[in-house]
């Protein structure tokens, strides 16, 4: 489990690329090697992996099939990412509680640079995605939490102040590239049940069509 707070950014080492997985090599901020074992979970862009080696500041992970597809981890030729270690009992959520688990890849179609340095972001949600994402709603973006400031049917605007940009890798997007993302999953389970008490009340008001 992450807050979806970025805590650093990794320079990547090494990606060893095969057809059915990616071995990523991270240089880490010293201070995040801090307690770090062989096994332990961090998110990387946003995705939960599992540490597979520790070397000195080098941490390797295993990017395998099904997290390939879902993410955009194997096509991804950025030299640094996004890094959290995963949260301890009785840490302060300053963002929103993140699984790790994304939910699939959202594509930049428009990106904008204001005077004061803000960044705006518009992003391509794919269906069935689109109908978890609310106007001031939370969501996970490369793994970090983050406000919804816009939306347009299946396309989302995010805001992303200075120091966001200055902690993360946005700043390396171009538009046309993918990010992942996760919807905040007691959103999901509001709007499914929702859908489903609707859907099951209708069926029961409604007259039945003759065969």
């Amino acid at each position: 489990m992450y807050m979806g707070l970025v805590q650093g950014v990794a320079d990547v080492v090494s990606a060893d690329r095969k057809p059915d997985r990616v071995a990523l090599k991270l240089a880490f901020p010293e201070h995040l090697t801090n307690g770090l074992v062989l096994g332990a979970s961090v998110s990387v862009e946003g995705v939960c992996l599992s540490v597979t080696s520790i070397e000195g500041n080098e941490v390797g992970f295993d990017a395998t099939a099904g997290t390939l597809i879902s993410t955009n981890l194997g096509a991804l030729d950025h030299d640094r990412l996004n890094i959290e270690r995963s949260a301890k009992l009785g840490d302060e959520i300053g963002g929103h509680i993140v699984a790790g688990h994304v939910s699939g890849c959202a594509t930049i179609v428009a990106m904008e640079t204001k005077p004061d340095a803000h960044m705006w972001m518009k992003l391509r949600l794919p269906q069935p995605w689109a109908r978890y994402v609310f106007d001031r709603g939370f969501l996970a973006v490369n793994g970090c939490s983050l406000t919804v400031a816009g939306v347009e049917d299946d396309l989302f605007t995010i805001n992303l102040i200075p120091e966001t940009l200055r902690q993360t890798t946005f700043g390396l997007y171009r538009v046309g590239e993918q990010v992942n993302f996760e919807v905040d999953q007691q959103t999901m389970v509001l709007v499914d049940t929702i859908e489903r008490t609707v859907t099951s009340v209708l069926e029961r008001l409604l007259p039945k069509t003759p065969a």
